[in-house]
C-alpha cells in the first residue's frame, strides 16, 4: 500500500531543543511500549502501532523517540516503516543506544566504547531506513568507559554527517558538563513528572545554563498517573517490578493518583491531560514525551498541548505533588544504579 505524502500538518506548540537544535513539537511520541516492556508480544499490535505513529505525525507531532534495544531492533523497524512514504520529512528522530540484551530479552550490561557506538549507529540507520539520525544519545552512562570516549564517538558521527545532534540521557550535572565540554549537548533526556522530580535543582539549572534542552520521558510515570486507579500487571510486564506499583506502596500512591484525577475533573480535563500539561508548563525548553500505543489515547494526549493551566492550579500541584509525594523509587534497585537519584 502506498502511504500518501503529507506536507502540511497541524501546528502544535513548538520547542527549540538547545540553543541551536531543531524546532520540534512540544509533545513528542515515545515508541518504546510498542515493542517492549509493557504487556507481552501477544498484546502488542504492530498495525495499530504504525497507525498511531502516523496519526501522531499527521496531528503535528514532529519528535519521535526510539531506542535500538527496544524489542532488540523491532522498535526501530516499526518507526521506520511508519515514517516511510513521506512522513519522515520534518520529523526529528531521537535514538538511544548502548543497552545490551540477551537472546531471551534480558540485560547483559552497557557498551559505550567508541567502536561500539559507531556499530550501534550503523544498525540503527539501516533499521530506520534513514541516512541520518537527528538526535543520538547513550541511554545510560557506561561506568566502565570514560564518558569522553562515548561522547567523542558521537561527535565523530556528527562530523561524518550520519548524526545531526548530540543527546544524553540520565546524566547528573557533573557528567552533563563533561559531555558538553567534548561536544555541545543539544538535549538531556530525563524522567520528569508529578511523580518524579529529580531533575529539579542543580541538574536543571546546569542544563539551562549550558543551553541544553530537556526531553521529559515518563511524563505519566509509566501509566501510574494516566488512570484514576492503579492497575495491577502480570510478571511479564516491566511495571510489575517497579516499586511504585508494589502492594506496600499501593494505598499511598492510589490516594495521590485519585487526588490528581479529582483536580483534573474539576477543571474539565482528564488526569492524563493535566499531568502532561503540568510537564509542558515547566518551560519553553521542554519536550514532553508520551508513550501512547493507540490512536484513542493519542488524541487525548494531543489535546493537552492546548491546555493553559491557571496559576492557582499550578501552585496546588506543586504544593501537593512535591518530590516525596509518591512512595517507592522510579526503578528497582538494579535500575536505580544507572539513573540520576
Amino acid at each position: 500500500m502506498t502511504i500518501p505524502t503529507h506536507t502540511t500538518r497541524p501546528a502544535l506548540p513548538t520547542v527549540r531543543l538547545g540553543r541551536t537544535g531543531p524546532l520540534v513539537s512540544a509533545l513528542g511520541l515515545g515508541a518504546m511500549g510498542m515493542s517492549d516492556f509493557y504487556g507481552t508480544a501477544a498484546t502488542r499490535d504492530d498495525e495499530e502501532s504504525v497507525a498511531t505513529i502516523q496519526a501522531a505525525v499527521d496531528a503535528g507531532v514532529t519528535f519521535i523517540n526510539t531506542g535500538d534495544f527496544y524489542g532488540m531492533g523491532h522498535n526501530e523497524r516499526l518507526v521506520g516503516r511508519a515514517l516511510a512514504g513521506g512522513r519522515r520529512d520534518g520529523v526529528t528522530l531521537s535514538v538511544k543506544f548502548g543497552a545490551l540484551r540477551t537472546p531471551r530479552g534480558g540485560w547483559s550490561g552497557f557498551d559505550g566504547r567508541h567502536a561500539a557506538v559507531k556499530n550501534f549507529a550503523a544498525y540503527s540507520l539501516d533499521r530506520l531506513g534513514v541516512d541520518v539520525i537527528d538526535l543520538y544519545q547513550p541511554a545510560r552512562v557506561d561506568p566502565a568507559v570514560p564518558l569522553e570516549e562515548t561522547i567523542g564517538a558521537i561527535a565523530d558521527l556528527i562530523a561524518e554527517g550520519t548524526v545531526r545532534h548530540l543527546g544524553v540521557s540520565e546524566m547528573d550535572a557533573a557528567q552533563l558538563r563533561r559531555a558538553h565540554a567534548v561536544h555541545p549537548v543539544t538535549a538531556l533526556e530525563i524522567e520528569w513528572s508529578l511523580a518524579t522530580r529529580v531533575v529539579e535543582g542543580e541538574l536543571l539549572d546546569t542544563a539551562r545554563e549550558l543551553g541544553i534542552g530537556i526531553v521529559a520521558y515518563g511524563a505519566l510515570s509509566r501509566g501510574l498517573l494516566a488512570q484514576p486507579t492503579i492497575a495491577e500487571y502480570a510478571p511479564t510486564d516491566f511495571r510489575a517490578h517497579l516499586p511504585r506499583f508494589a502492594p506496600e506502596h499501593r494505598d499511598r500512591n492510589a490516594a495521590r493518583v485519585a487526588r490528581l484525577h479529582a483536580l483534573a475533573a474539576a477543571h474539565g480535563m482528564t488526569g492524563a491531560q493535566l499531568a502532561l500539561a503540568w510537564v509542558m508548563a515547566r518551560g519553553d525548553d521542554v519536550v514532553t514525551l508520551v508513550g501512547t500505543t493507540n490512536r484513542r489515547r493519542l488524541a487525548e494526549n494531543v489535546t493537552a498541548t492546548s491546555l493553559v493551566l491557571p496559576p492557582s492550579l499550578l501552585a496546588t500541584l506543586d504544593e501537593e505533588f512535591g518530590a516525596d509525594a509518591f512512595a517507592g523509587t522510579r526503578y528497582d534497585a538494579f535500575g536505580m544504579r544507572m539513573v540520576v537519584n
